[in-house]
């Protein structure tokens, strides 16, 4: 994944929160246990939802000396940087989510992206970097702690690799376009089991980080006229789709403990999560993404 080297990136979507302290957080084997945990560790979408967080915590501000905002700077610097990268990712995610919420005629509501680290306050309530990284639709903000990403490798298996980071981060903005689209209301009660909503809702957050990626090189920047992304690789795309099936139900499960349970998924298989962001890719079309169907 080559992000133009000229290009400007846009920081003021992102906030870094890394370094600072996000209050009390009840999290952990008391609250969910080690099954619940493990399922709920990898792109969840909201962590009071999943049970993982007490208590209203509120969205704190952002800082007020962003290293992102002094680092981040140019497509160079996300070409170099994990952070960066992050910003750029962002950017292309939502240039692109804006322009066909235009084409159909609907405005689109940006969402913030927070970077924290080990623990944060949102609008969904407190939350730890054991959640893994999420979506609150209250605050519609995106928070991930960097680390995850290595212990998406270390832990989970995955390969990694940049366009594995970029998956991640399409996979929650899917979400948002689900919020923003009403689609995120349908899952209730109906949270857990291979064939739930809360699944449905996550392999659509899946293909919607599909298309995005077959949008990333052909969406320009209003400011430069050309792609943010310049090039994604067969390479690329197969970190995404490593680190795809790395997250899904039956591996964690099988991980865990040894034994697979369609009745507690959450988020679909690995071969599943797989397809969905095939579904995603192949078509660039989000009308193609109709988990629900």
């Amino acid at each position: 994944m080559q992000f133009d080297d000229q290009a400007d990136l846009d920081t003021s979507q992102v906030q870094d929160r890394r370094g600072m302290s996000g209050g009390k957080v009840a999290v952990g084997g008391g609250v969910v246990g080690l099954i619940g945990l493990l399922l709920a560790l990898l792109l969840g979408v909201d962590p009071n939802t999943l049970g993982l967080s007490g208590g209203g915590g509120g969205s704190a501000g952002p800082t007020t000396a962003s290293e992102v905002q002094t680092t981040c700077k140019t497509g160079a610097d996300a070409n170099q940087r994990q952070d960066c990268r992050i910003v750029g990712v962002v950017n292309s995610v939502q240039n692109y989510w804006a322009g066909e919420f235009n084409r159909r005629g609907v405005n689109y509501s940006p969402a913030q992206t927070v970077l924290f680290t080990g623990r944060v306050s949102t609008a969904c309530g407190p939350a730890t970097s054991a959640v893994g990284p999420f979506y609150c639709p209250a605050d519609q903000t995106a928070y991930f702690d960097l680390g995850f990403f290595n212990e998406l490798h270390t832990r989970f298996g995955a390969r990694g690799g940049p366009f594995a980071e970029a998956y991640v981060v399409a996979h929650e903005y899917g979400h948002h376009i689900q919020n923003l689209t009403g689609t995120m209301d349908r899952v209730g009660r109906d949270r857990q089991g291979a064939n739930s909503a809360s699944v449905k809702l996550e392999l659509q957050a899946d293909c919607y980080a599909g298309v995005w990626a077959y949008n990333a090189t052909r969406t320009p920047q209003a400011s430069t006229g050309r792609p943010l992304i310049t090039s994604l690789t067969d390479a690329d795309i197969a970190q995404g789709l490593d680190a795809a099936a790395a997250v899904g139900d039956d591996r964690i499960q099988q991980q865990a403990t040894g034994r697979v349970n369609p009745e507690t998924w959450t988020h679909g298989s690995a071969a599943q999560r797989q397809q969905w962001f095939n579904t995603g890719y192949r078509t660039g079309d989000m009308a193609q993404c109709n988990t629900f169907g």
